[in-house]
């Protein structure tokens, strides 16, 4: 029997969980926007390794070869927050004083469900996990559609069944063999075909739109657990690895919890990188922590209007 679920105390449609994630742009076509969306994943990249550092508007604009002006307007339009907006919460210090003080801990956001401020678009995402035995067989039988495409965290790799996204990895331009063989070792006996087409509406959909878009979970009963609690942690708040261990019902289980948020194939969807270590440091991220540190500031900035501290104009 198919295992299928929702992870939301609120239900919002039947088998769907609705998901608040920041809008990055009204584009959607990724496709004639290829070469500005590579500009600013690699503009996030550059302020992400050197936000303490403090950059400027300009030397900013210089790392992806555009004028200030031009960059300014660009990397708001694309990435849905200014510049400065964005470097002002790089420093992830709002993240350690509210682990330091037990607030937006796996409980709280439970309790809170996932709502959002109305300048986040909603995702609504149709849940399904694969059976034990399914996934037992190494995804024998499985077809899976692949693609990659530019995105604000770089490369982006989406992977599809014909019941929904099973995989969403990330890179660095040229990366991508690296990036699909990793991808690939998780199920190694399904068949992979190249569909750059349907991939890139689900990519549009992902980072410049909105709608329904179905998530096909291909991980063992303890993974899919732990994802499921993932996806309880709304946009700007934070868990810890021991925090979701006790919540699914082993307070022991945080090194077990570690490995399966590690194992997470669907990234930023299902949001790993909202897990902290208890002393709010970034600790790990299968992507790299500068697109873990990125993607929290990006979600955080979405949610302010003001930054921390930047010597960005």
């Amino acid at each position: 029997m198919k295992a299928s679920f929702e992870v939301r105390k609120k239900r919002v449609a039947k088998g769907r969980l609705k998901t608040h994630l920041p809008r990055m742009s009204h584009v959607l076509s990724f496709d004639e926007n290829d070469a500005n969306w590579r500009r600013m994943g690699r503009a996030i990249r550059y302020l992400s390794a050197h936000y303490l550092d403090q950059p400027s508007l300009e030397d900013a604009a210089a790392a992806v070869n555009l004028s200030p002006f031009h960059f300014q307007r660009l990397f708001t339009r694309y990435v849905g927050v200014s510049p400065k907006n964005f470097v002002g919460h790089l420093t992830l210090d709002h993240a350690k004083s509210d682990l330091a003080e037990g607030k937006n801990l796996l409980e709280t956001s439970l309790d809170a469900g996932l709502s959002g401020p109305s300048r986040l678009h909603d995702l609504c995402l149709k849940i399904e996990a694969m059976t034990p035995g399914d996934y037992a067989k190494g995804g024998a039988g499985v077809d899976i559609d692949y693609g990659f495409h530019p995105s604000p965290f770089g490369i982006a790799l989406v992977l599809a069944t014909g019941k929904g996204v099973c995989g969403l990895a990330f890179g660095d331009e040229g990366e991508e063999k690296r990036i699909f063989a990793d991808m690939r070792t998780r199920w190694p006996k399904a068949s992979y075909r190249e569909a750059h087409e349907r991939t890139a509406k689900i990519a549009a959909q992902i980072f410049a739109g909105s709608g329904d878009v179905s998530l096909h979970l291909m991980g063992t009963p303890w993974q899919v657990k732990v994802w499921q609690a993932l996806l309880a942690i709304p946009p700007g708040q934070f868990s810890t690895y021991g925090a979701v261990a006790e919540k699914i019902g082993n307070e022991d289980a945080a090194r077990a919890v570690g490995t399966a948020v590690g194992r997470n194939p669907i990234s930023w969807l299902i949001p790993c990188h909202r897990v902290l270590a208890s002393d709010g440091s970034l600790n790990g991220y299968h992507w790299g922590l500068e697109r873990k540190r990125a993607m929290l500031a990006l979600e955080a900035a979405s949610q302010s209007e003001r930054p921390r501290t930047s010597a960005m104009a």
